[in-house]
């Protein structure tokens, strides 16, 4: 059995940018999510849809479609649909139905997506880390310059370019040739 109904609203974990999404059908196989904000329709595999359901608490403050706000106060399910009770900005008791939440709210701030449920796996956390780890050690390599271009260094070259560059001034006392070193003549 699926956990989607047509109407609840979900939000794309990978392209959070989208807003939010409306069910607009399931079965076995499948759903069939409309991003109104975005204009974008996408099916997902009902298995793995990469989807997190919105579901917001007491303290949130929503914004439904006509415009208005409210502070949830508590929420109810009506046939696998989420309705939430709260104050407008009048100070009136309202309920707002998911489907008539604005499209157009957004997950894209860290507290935002913590609060919703958007958390990505350890795995991808290590991943990620592990990734900017590396990039810190590439960094600190002292051969940093002699990674970028895009050139084939026959290791004399390197051994070459190692001892120039361990010298305290090394313009003035001596050059590498195709040959070994050279020393300046001392004309006078």
């Amino acid at each position: 059995m699926s956990d989607f109904s047509p109407g609840q609203r979900w939000i794309s974990d990978g392209e959070a940018e989208l807003g939010l999404g409306t069910i607009l059908s399931c079965d076995a196989r499948s759903v069939t999510v409309l991003f109104g904000a975005s204009q974008e329709t996408r099916t997902y595999s009902s298995r793995q849809a990469p989807l997190t359901r919105v579901a917001f608490g007491s303290g949130d403050r929503i914004r439904a479609a006509e415009g208005w706000t409210l502070t949830v106060d508590d929420t109810k399910e009506v046939g696998g649909l989420i309705v939430y009770i709260g104050e407008d900005d009048q100070g009136e008791l309202r309920e707002l139905p998911e489907a008539r939440l604005a499209d157009s709210m957004q997950f894209d701030q860290a507290r935002d997506r913590l609060l919703t449920g958007q958390v990505n796996r350890n795995d991808w956390f290590d991943l990620r880390f592990r990734t900017l780890h590396h990039y810190h050690r590439v960094e600190q390599n002292p051969a940093l310059g002699l990674a970028g271009p895009r050139i084939d260094l026959i290791p004399h070259q390197l051994y070459i370019a190692d001892e120039v560059a361990r010298r305290h001034a090394p313009r003035g006392c001596c050059w590498p040739t195709r040959w070994g070193w050279a020393r300046p003549s001392r004309r006078g």
